[in-house]
Protein backbone atom coordinates (compact mmCIF):
# COMPACT_ATOMS: atom_id res chain seq x y z
CA UNK A 1 0.00 0.00 0.00
CA UNK A 2 1.16 3.44 -0.85
CA UNK A 3 2.18 5.78 1.87
CA UNK A 4 -0.22 8.61 1.85
CA UNK A 5 1.16 12.12 3.26
CA UNK A 6 -0.84 15.23 3.33
CA UNK A 7 1.10 18.78 2.76
CA UNK A 8 -1.12 21.37 5.18
CA UNK A 9 -0.51 24.62 5.82
CA UNK A 10 -3.61 27.76 5.76
CA UNK A 11 -0.90 30.24 5.95
CA UNK A 12 0.31 30.88 2.41
CA UNK A 13 3.76 31.85 1.09
CA UNK A 14 5.28 29.08 3.44
CA UNK A 15 6.68 26.67 0.88
CA UNK A 16 4.01 23.95 1.18
CA UNK A 17 3.94 23.68 -2.70
CA UNK A 18 7.58 23.91 -2.90
CA UNK A 19 7.83 21.83 -0.61
CA UNK A 20 4.93 19.12 -2.29
CA UNK A 21 6.98 18.90 -5.69
CA UNK A 22 10.58 19.23 -4.76
CA UNK A 23 9.68 16.25 -2.22
CA UNK A 24 8.09 14.20 -4.56
CA UNK A 25 10.96 14.94 -7.23
CA UNK A 26 13.56 13.37 -4.67
CA UNK A 27 11.54 10.50 -3.59
CA UNK A 28 11.31 9.88 -7.26
CA UNK A 29 14.80 10.33 -7.83
CA UNK A 30 15.30 7.85 -5.07
CA UNK A 31 13.79 5.27 -6.67
CA UNK A 32 10.53 5.28 -4.70
CA UNK A 33 7.17 5.70 -7.25
CA UNK A 34 5.00 8.94 -6.47
CA UNK A 35 1.94 10.12 -7.00
CA UNK A 36 1.32 14.09 -6.93
CA UNK A 37 -2.30 15.08 -5.94
CA UNK A 38 -2.95 18.87 -6.62
CA UNK A 39 -5.87 19.80 -5.06
CA UNK A 40 -5.39 23.31 -4.88
CA UNK A 41 -7.40 25.58 -7.35
CA UNK A 42 -4.51 28.13 -8.02
CA UNK A 43 -3.00 24.67 -9.83
CA UNK A 44 0.57 25.95 -8.65
CA UNK A 45 1.91 22.55 -7.70
CA UNK A 46 0.44 21.40 -11.46
CA UNK A 47 1.89 24.52 -13.16
CA UNK A 48 5.15 23.86 -11.49
CA UNK A 49 5.95 20.72 -13.21
CA UNK A 50 5.52 21.98 -16.67
CA UNK A 51 1.69 21.42 -17.21
CA UNK A 52 -0.96 24.28 -18.40
CA UNK A 53 -3.32 24.40 -16.10
CA UNK A 54 -5.47 26.35 -18.52
CA UNK A 55 -5.16 23.33 -21.15
CA UNK A 56 -6.04 20.25 -18.42
CA UNK A 57 -8.96 18.76 -19.41
CA UNK A 58 -9.52 16.51 -16.35
CA UNK A 59 -8.60 17.24 -13.19
CA UNK A 60 -9.03 17.00 -9.52
CA UNK A 61 -12.56 18.26 -10.32
CA UNK A 62 -13.74 15.73 -12.12
CA UNK A 63 -11.77 13.75 -8.87
CA UNK A 64 -13.75 15.28 -6.47
CA UNK A 65 -17.24 16.87 -8.28
CA UNK A 66 -18.36 14.20 -10.88
CA UNK A 67 -16.08 11.03 -8.85
CA UNK A 68 -13.98 9.72 -11.93
CA UNK A 69 -11.59 7.68 -10.82
CA UNK A 70 -7.63 9.05 -10.29
CA UNK A 71 -6.70 7.22 -13.10
CA UNK A 72 -8.95 8.66 -15.92
CA UNK A 73 -6.87 12.07 -14.32
CA UNK A 74 -3.21 11.16 -14.00
CA UNK A 75 -0.16 11.99 -16.64
CA UNK A 76 3.18 11.54 -15.98
CA UNK A 77 5.36 14.23 -15.44
CA UNK A 78 9.11 14.97 -16.43
CA UNK A 79 10.43 13.36 -13.68
CA UNK A 80 10.43 9.07 -13.96
CA UNK A 81 8.34 7.20 -11.48
CA UNK A 82 6.94 10.94 -10.29
CA UNK A 83 3.35 11.18 -11.63
CA UNK A 84 0.52 14.44 -11.23
CA UNK A 85 -3.02 14.07 -11.03
CA UNK A 86 -3.52 17.93 -11.44
CA UNK A 87 -5.78 21.19 -10.75
CA UNK A 88 -7.01 23.19 -12.45
CA UNK A 89 -8.93 26.78 -11.94
CA UNK A 90 -12.58 25.30 -12.40
CA UNK A 91 -11.64 23.84 -8.64
CA UNK A 92 -12.18 26.79 -7.62
CA UNK A 93 -15.72 26.20 -7.60
CA UNK A 94 -15.66 23.00 -5.93
CA UNK A 95 -15.94 24.45 -2.65
CA UNK A 96 -19.56 25.48 -3.48
CA UNK A 97 -20.45 22.78 -5.15
CA UNK A 98 -19.62 20.27 -3.13
CA UNK A 99 -21.73 21.65 -0.14
CA UNK A 100 -24.60 19.97 -1.35
CA UNK A 101 -22.36 16.73 -2.23
CA UNK A 102 -23.14 13.80 0.27
CA UNK A 103 -19.76 12.22 2.03
CA UNK A 104 -17.92 15.85 0.76
CA UNK A 105 -15.34 15.53 3.29
CA UNK A 106 -14.11 11.91 2.22
CA UNK A 107 -13.83 12.25 -1.69
CA UNK A 108 -10.40 12.36 -2.18
CA UNK A 109 -10.44 9.34 0.47
CA UNK A 110 -12.66 7.28 -1.54
CA UNK A 111 -10.51 7.83 -4.57
CA UNK A 112 -7.60 6.83 -2.93
CA UNK A 113 -8.62 3.91 -1.38
CA UNK A 114 -10.17 2.72 -5.16
CA UNK A 115 -6.71 3.39 -6.39
CA UNK A 116 -5.38 1.68 -3.63
CA UNK A 117 -8.09 -1.47 -4.46
CA UNK A 118 -6.89 -1.25 -7.80
CA UNK A 119 -2.89 -2.01 -7.13
CA UNK A 120 -3.89 -4.75 -5.07
CA UNK A 121 -5.59 -5.95 -7.95
CA UNK A 122 -3.01 -5.24 -10.59
CA UNK A 123 -5.31 -3.01 -12.72
CA UNK A 124 -3.55 -0.12 -11.98
CA UNK A 125 -0.24 1.67 -11.33
CA UNK A 126 1.66 0.60 -8.45
CA UNK A 127 3.01 3.91 -6.03
CA UNK A 128 5.14 4.18 -3.04
CA UNK A 129 4.16 6.98 -1.95
CA UNK A 130 1.08 9.43 -2.74
CA UNK A 131 1.69 13.34 -1.52
CA UNK A 132 -1.98 15.46 -1.72
CA UNK A 133 -0.85 19.26 -1.41
CA UNK A 134 -3.54 21.46 -0.41
CA UNK A 135 -4.69 25.23 -0.94
CA UNK A 136 -3.51 27.39 1.92
CA UNK A 137 -7.35 27.63 3.54
CA UNK A 138 -8.89 25.35 6.20
CA UNK A 139 -11.93 24.78 3.89
CA UNK A 140 -13.51 21.47 2.28
CA UNK A 141 -10.79 20.67 -0.20
CA UNK A 142 -8.04 20.90 2.58
CA UNK A 143 -10.62 18.53 5.55
CA UNK A 144 -10.72 16.40 2.52
CA UNK A 145 -6.94 15.97 2.29
CA UNK A 146 -6.48 15.80 6.12
CA UNK A 147 -9.45 12.90 5.71
CA UNK A 148 -7.50 11.44 3.29
CA UNK A 149 -3.97 11.47 4.81
CA UNK A 150 -3.59 8.12 5.94
CA UNK A 151 -0.17 8.37 7.02
CA UNK A 152 0.13 11.39 8.04
CA UNK A 153 0.16 15.34 8.02
CA UNK A 154 3.29 17.45 6.68
CA UNK A 155 3.38 21.13 7.67
CA UNK A 156 5.85 23.47 6.03
CA UNK A 157 6.35 25.90 8.09
CA UNK A 158 8.34 29.38 7.07
CA UNK A 159 10.61 30.64 10.00
CA UNK A 160 8.98 33.61 10.61
CA UNK A 161 6.87 34.78 13.53
CA UNK A 162 4.06 35.71 12.29
CA UNK A 163 3.74 31.21 10.75
CA UNK A 164 4.15 30.20 13.98
CA UNK A 165 0.80 31.99 15.30
CA UNK A 166 -0.99 30.11 12.87
CA UNK A 167 0.41 26.90 13.82
CA UNK A 168 -2.52 27.01 16.71
CA UNK A 169 -5.22 27.30 14.91
CA UNK A 170 -3.88 24.46 12.38
CA UNK A 171 -3.41 22.23 15.04
CA UNK A 172 -7.24 23.03 16.00
CA UNK A 173 -8.13 22.23 12.49
CA UNK A 174 -6.17 18.71 12.61
CA UNK A 175 -7.53 17.82 16.13
CA UNK A 176 -11.48 18.58 15.04
CA UNK A 177 -10.61 16.38 12.02
CA UNK A 178 -8.80 13.51 13.93
CA UNK A 179 -11.85 13.57 16.59
CA UNK A 180 -14.99 13.70 14.13
CA UNK A 181 -13.79 12.44 10.55
CA UNK A 182 -10.41 10.48 10.52
CA UNK A 183 -9.70 9.24 14.27
CA UNK A 184 -6.27 7.61 12.60
CA UNK A 185 -4.89 11.46 11.38
CA UNK A 186 -1.41 12.33 12.68
CA UNK A 187 1.27 14.62 12.35
CA UNK A 188 4.08 13.08 10.63
CA UNK A 189 6.05 16.46 11.68
CA UNK A 190 6.65 20.20 10.31
CA UNK A 191 9.55 21.40 8.21
CA UNK A 192 11.49 24.59 8.67
CA UNK A 193 11.38 26.51 5.42
CA UNK A 194 12.88 29.85 4.17
CA UNK A 195 15.64 29.83 6.94
CA UNK A 196 18.09 32.56 6.86
CA UNK A 197 20.77 32.09 9.24
CA UNK A 198 22.10 35.20 8.89
CA UNK A 199 19.07 36.08 11.25
CA UNK A 200 18.56 35.77 14.84
CA UNK A 201 14.45 35.44 14.20
CA UNK A 202 14.86 32.45 12.03
CA UNK A 203 16.74 30.43 14.44
CA UNK A 204 14.02 31.55 17.38
CA UNK A 205 11.66 30.63 15.10
CA UNK A 206 12.92 26.70 14.79
CA UNK A 207 13.30 26.97 18.67
CA UNK A 208 9.97 27.96 19.47
CA UNK A 209 8.57 25.09 16.56
CA UNK A 210 10.71 22.54 18.36
CA UNK A 211 9.73 23.35 21.96
CA UNK A 212 5.93 23.26 21.33
CA UNK A 213 6.31 20.75 18.91
CA UNK A 214 8.84 18.26 20.53
CA UNK A 215 10.05 15.63 18.39
CA UNK A 216 7.96 16.75 15.55
CA UNK A 217 10.10 18.97 13.93
CA UNK A 218 12.65 17.48 10.80
CA UNK A 219 15.95 18.03 11.33
CA UNK A 220 16.47 19.29 8.02
CA UNK A 221 15.90 23.11 7.64
CA UNK A 222 15.42 24.71 3.57
CA UNK A 223 17.11 27.49 3.65
CA UNK A 224 15.86 30.93 1.68
CA UNK A 225 17.42 30.15 -2.20
CA UNK A 226 16.64 31.81 -5.62
CA UNK A 227 17.22 28.97 -7.13
CA UNK A 228 13.90 27.03 -5.65
CA UNK A 229 11.91 29.86 -6.31
CA UNK A 230 13.28 30.45 -10.20
CA UNK A 231 12.44 26.79 -10.53
CA UNK A 232 8.40 26.55 -11.36
CA UNK A 233 9.01 29.38 -13.75
CA UNK A 234 10.67 26.80 -15.91
CA UNK A 235 8.17 23.97 -15.24
CA UNK A 236 11.20 22.24 -13.12
CA UNK A 237 11.22 20.79 -9.83
CA UNK A 238 14.80 21.77 -7.93
CA UNK A 239 16.11 18.28 -8.68
CA UNK A 240 16.19 18.59 -12.59
CA UNK A 241 16.82 23.01 -12.32
CA UNK A 242 19.59 23.14 -10.15
CA UNK A 243 20.37 19.79 -8.46
CA UNK A 244 23.89 21.13 -6.93
CA UNK A 245 21.97 24.17 -5.50
CA UNK A 246 21.79 24.19 -1.43
CA UNK A 247 18.08 23.67 -1.86
CA UNK A 248 17.90 20.53 -4.13
CA UNK A 249 20.67 18.96 -1.17
CA UNK A 250 18.35 20.55 1.65
CA UNK A 251 15.38 18.48 -0.36
CA UNK A 252 17.59 15.27 -0.63
CA UNK A 253 18.08 15.84 2.74
CA UNK A 254 14.51 16.03 4.01
CA UNK A 255 13.82 12.88 1.71
CA UNK A 256 16.27 10.58 3.15
CA UNK A 257 14.57 11.54 6.73
CA UNK A 258 11.55 10.99 5.49
CA UNK A 259 12.58 6.87 3.86
CA UNK A 260 14.63 6.75 7.16
CA UNK A 261 11.77 7.35 9.36
CA UNK A 262 9.30 5.43 7.28
CA UNK A 263 11.39 2.24 7.20
CA UNK A 264 13.21 2.91 4.06
CA UNK A 265 16.40 3.75 4.83
CA UNK A 266 18.06 1.25 2.08
CA UNK A 267 16.79 3.60 -0.62
CA UNK A 268 17.72 6.92 0.87
CA UNK A 269 21.87 5.80 0.53
CA UNK A 270 21.03 6.90 -3.56
CA UNK A 271 20.11 10.56 -2.85
CA UNK A 272 24.05 12.12 -3.03
CA UNK A 273 23.37 15.73 -4.21
CA UNK A 274 26.60 17.70 -3.49
CA UNK A 275 26.28 21.15 -2.97
CA UNK A 276 28.50 22.64 -6.00
CA UNK A 277 26.50 25.67 -6.82
CA UNK A 278 27.76 28.96 -5.78
CA UNK A 279 24.52 30.52 -6.00
CA UNK A 280 21.49 29.41 -3.32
Amino acid sequence: MPIIYVLANQKGGVGKTTTAINLGACLAESGQRVLLVDIDPQANATSSLGVDKREVTLSTYDLLVRELPLTHIVQPTAHPRLDLAPSSPALAGATVEMVSLPQREHRLRRALEKLNQGQNQGQNKQYDYVLVDCPPSLGILTVNGLVAAADGVIIPVQCEYLALEGLSQLARAIDLVRRALNPDLRLRGLVMTMYDARTTLARQVVEEARRYFPGRVFDTIIPRSVRLSEAPSYGESIVSYAPRSAGAVAYAALTRELLDGDGRAQMADTLTFEVRDDST
